[in-house]
């Protein structure tokens, strides 16, 4: 938490940017627009030795499978545009991701009829849980690109998930592993106060009372 602080002292300032009135739709209640990309996460980014890195399937599965990141890449690929919304505040419309839609990849796992939820497991030590179902959007990948160039470390190299109608605590970062689960079980972030499902047009960022969560925090973070 010392070397979050310590980046955030050192960090530019983020502006916002005016919202054209045809598009004010698209922005969430208590959201800020802005073109740049701000970089939050946990911990510090992580480095791979890409030919060790896997994906782990596991759970509710007939069979746990890993994938390597050359498997993954062979595999159907889709392109979404789509609006991206954090808890901290901040909006960014019509991001571009490259990668697998988790509704093509999801018959080749082998899951469990009785499965209804996932648990997705990421570096540092991170989860973030989903039903199935939001899962299932037509925009919801596991991406490779952003911007039609390789991620970022900073934005989650080699492979983050991306679930755009949710907050983005949900669309982990560095995710290493899907859990299958029967029943429901709160992720890092929700176990710390912050709401189960996280639609940002219902401004579900907290399980309770409000952390206290500055609003303009965003602005003084590292951004791309």
């Amino acid at each position: 938490m010392n070397n979050k602080a310590e980046r955030l002292k050192k960090a530019k300032p983020i502006t916002q940017v005016e919202v054209d009135a045809a598009l004010a739709h698209r922005l969430p209640p208590g959201q800020a627009l802005t073109e740049r990309f701000p970089i939050l996460h946990e911990g510090e980014v992580p480095n791979y030795s890409l030919p060790d890195w896997r994906l782990r399937i596991f759970g509710e599965v007939e069979n746990e499978m890993e994938f390597s990141l050359e498997q993954l890449q062979t595999m159907k690929q889709s392109q979404v545009l789509c609006d991206i919304h954090c808890v901290t505040r901040w909006s960014k419309f019509d991001t571009t991701w490259d990668g697998i839609l988790f509704k093509d990849l999801l018959p080749l796992l082998g899951v469990k009829p009785e499965a209804r939820y996932v648990m997705i497991h990421a570096d540092n030590d991170y989860e973030t849980n989903l039903p199935i179902e939001d899962m299932l959007n037509d925009n919801v990948l596991l991406a490779f690109l952003f911007d039609g160039e390789p991620l970022t470390p900073k934005h989650g190299y080699p492979l983050r998930l991306v679930v755009p109608h949710l907050y983005f605590w949900k669309s982990a970062k560095w995710i290493t592993g899907i859990e299958f689960m029967k029943e429901d079980r709160p992720g890092f972030w929700e176990r710390n106060g912050f709401h189960n499902v996280a639609d940002p047009f219902r401004e579900e960022r907290f399980s309770g009372e409000d952390l206290g969560l500055p609003e303009d925090l965003w602005k003084d973070v590292d951004f791309d």
